[in-house]
């Protein structure tokens, strides 16, 4: 069968091993190919490829619930899914997700894209399940780097807890696995998943306990004896903690030995309690280059298959190597700055500060609320810190933020990157609420920079700052600098004008200044003559140009949600000083925006220069 000719899953029970190993092949090839082509998530795919089989050969989805932690590795059970032949659309404007989506199949059964949700999730799912008096499976796809979030812990206490019933699978991808230990392994499962053995010892436990006097003492030996055996043969670690959190455990396994897979999942399917399924998988799996380099090609853009370099997109560093290397610069005269990332080294860009400064570089995992609580505690202690997470993580802390950073006005930095339209990653990645969060916190100064050039300066600020502070920038790094030369001391507070003109004024904040350095010139084109501002400091803003600016009409330009963003606090300052300003605001709907390229995004929500200075000219007309 041709991949793209795959309706269901269910032509799978009807396979051999061998074929299916020959499918996971096909599956392997199509995946290097589309993320090839379009980007995405290849790594972590192409070790799940196994895994993804087994489940869908064991499992009756959609009827049984499959629910994937992050879900950047649903590639496979996207193509056995149905949708193998819209699989060259995917992350493209109007094509499928690179996460599950409710609304595009039956088989996803719940929707995700950021770490450590899962088992949550499942529980939840399995809990509604006995309510309602259905019986099918719940199953839990968890990475072990989702295990560094506190949400699984509070998940796995609650299902032990309760004895639950569902299935998590952790997917371990950071061990390699030996063959002798993969042998012994299969063999431990196998003894412990047999009917016979768990029959076995239920009976010889129950029979030793009746016995009087030494029945008790002697069933304890035994199972001393037991676990003292196994403790010499495999590491309990794992079981042990699972254990004790309510949980059986089964591994750990080869997760590419397709066979072990379906015979382990089909004796797990049958219990009636909550379990561990640790499954031992290699990023990459099948591609050398993948395998050699995961991390870089966990998420990575288009790329050349055969070398595996990567196409180039610009000439231009971005924001967070611009960023790390500064505070490098910074921290060789500053003993106190220190920098922390949320297991985003690469992706921040503080694997540059690291290569400098490496004990002061901290990764404290899956963990974004523990960060930003640590980093007041590092900053009470004298030191000053600097957390660079993406900003649709970041959302996860906003009471940490508030609570333990803001209200005692600790010198914290908090550097969001990816700040407004991410494009192909979609909906979960989008950073386009973090201002409705940061503007209504007491002695929070936000900061926007229009370019490479304004952050360092920004960042050059923040030494002698002495308060909580967050600076947002986008994925797409840019450089005005020639045009508008940054100026040598940034004071927030104070906006730049960059152009003048008596007609209206363009009040634009980070990504939206260079947009609307081309609104100026179409406006220009057609006789307007805008003032143009870089409002780089967002909070606090600049009143007295804001006082000035009154008498003109004024448009608001961000890639933010209108709802809590700077457009908004422009009018509701306004408000406040009963001042009869005429303010239109240029922003994303409020709304979660799909996938695709940040340029079709903007196009379509109407914030392209073109849209906006149409839009412009109609105001003015009286339109």
């Amino acid at each position: 069968m041709k991949i793209d000719q795959i309706e269901s899953p269910k032509f799978l029970k009807d396979l051999t091993i061998a074929e299916m190993q020959e499918l996971a092949g096909q599956l392997r090839s199509e995946l290097i190919a589309t993320v090839a082509k379009n980007g995405g998530h290849l790594a972590s795919n192409l070790g799940v490829v196994e895994l993804t089989l087994a489940l869908h050969r064991v499992f009756n989805l959609p009827q049984d619930k499959l629910i994937f932690d992050v879900g950047h590795q649903s590639y496979v059970h996207k193509l056995l899914t149905g949708r193998a032949e819209l699989f060259h659309t995917l992350r493209s404007y109007g094509g499928i997700s690179g996460f599950p989506k409710r609304c595009e199949s039956e088989y996803d059964a719940f929707e995700t894209g950021h770490a450590s949700t899962a088992i949550s999730a499942a529980l939840g799912m399995a809990r509604a399940r006995d309510q309602l008096g259905q019986s099918h499976d719940v199953i839990a796809l968890v990475g072990d780097g989702a295990l560094t979030g506190g949400m699984c812990y509070e998940a796995l206490n609650d299902a032990g807890s309760s004895k639950t019933r569902m299935i998590v699978i952790l997917n371990d991808n950071e061990m390699s696995i030996a063959r002798n230990v993969g042998a012994l392994s299969r063999h431990l499962t196998n003894l412990r998943t047999s009917k016979g053995w768990k029959d076995a010892k239920a009976v010889v436990r129950s029979g030793l306990y009746s016995i009087p006097l030494i029945g008790k003492p002697a069933a304890k030996g035994i199972e001393w004896i037991k676990n003292a055996v196994k403790a010499l043969l495999v590491n309990e670690d794992s079981e042990g903690f699972f254990d004790a959190l309510g949980f059986r455990y089964f591994g750990p396994i080869d997760g590419h030995d397709l066979s072990g897979l379906i015979h382990t999942l089909e004796k797990v399917r049958d219990l009636k309690e909550p379990v561990v399924v640790h499954v031992l998988t290699q990023k990459g799996h099948g591609y050398d280059k993948a395998e050699q380099k995961p991390e870089i090609f966990h998420g990575t853009p288009p790329f050349y298959v055969e070398s595996g370099d990567r196409r180039k997109v610009g000439t231009l560093p971005s924001y967070g190597t611009v960023m790390a290397k500064t505070l490098a610069e910074l921290a060789q005269d500053d003993p106190r700055i220190i920098t922390i990332t949320a297991a985003m080294p690469s992706g921040t860009g503080l694997n540059h500060f690291q290569e400098v400064f490496p004990e002061r570089m901290i990764d404290v995992g899956i963990a974004e609320e523990h960060a930003v609580t640590m980093a007041a505690g590092l900053a009470a202690g004298g030191m000053k810190p600097y957390f660079a997470v993406y900003t649709s993580f970041f959302q996860r802390s906003f009471d940490q933020m508030l609570h333990d950073v803001c209200m005692q006005n600790l010198n914290v930095t908090f550097l969001l990157d990816r700040a407004g339209l991410v494009g192909e990653d979609g909906e979960t990645h989008h950073g386009v609420w973090d201002l409705a969060t940061l503007l209504p916190a007491p002695n929070m100064t936000v900061l926007a920079p229009r370019d490479i050039e304004t952050l360092r300066a920004m960042l050059r600020w923040t030494q002698t700052h002495d308060g909580p502070c967050a600076i947002r920038y986008g994925k797409v790094s840019t450089d005005l600098s020639r045009r508008y030369p940054v100026q040598t001391s940034y004071l927030p507070g104070k906006w730049e004008i960059l152009e003048h003109g008596q007609d209206c004024v363009l009040l634009a904040v980070g990504s939206m200044v260079e947009t609307a350095v081309e609104v100026h010139a179409l406006l220009k084109a057609q006789g307007i003559h805008a003032q143009l501002v870089d409002c780089a400091s967002i909070k606090p803003m600049d009143l007295t140009l804001l006082r000035a600016a009154a008498d003109k009409p004024v448009f608001t330009m961000e890639e933010h949600v209108h709802t809590g963003g700077f457009g908004a606090a422009v009018c509701a300052f306004y408000t406040q000083e009963a001042m009869k300003a005429s303010v239109r605001c240029y922003a994303l709907q409020d709304a979660f925006i799909p996938h695709g390229s940040r340029t079709l995004l903007l196009a379509h929500y109407g914030l392209a220069p073109e849209s906006i200075a149409e839009d412009i000219v109609n105001c003015l007309k009286g339109q």
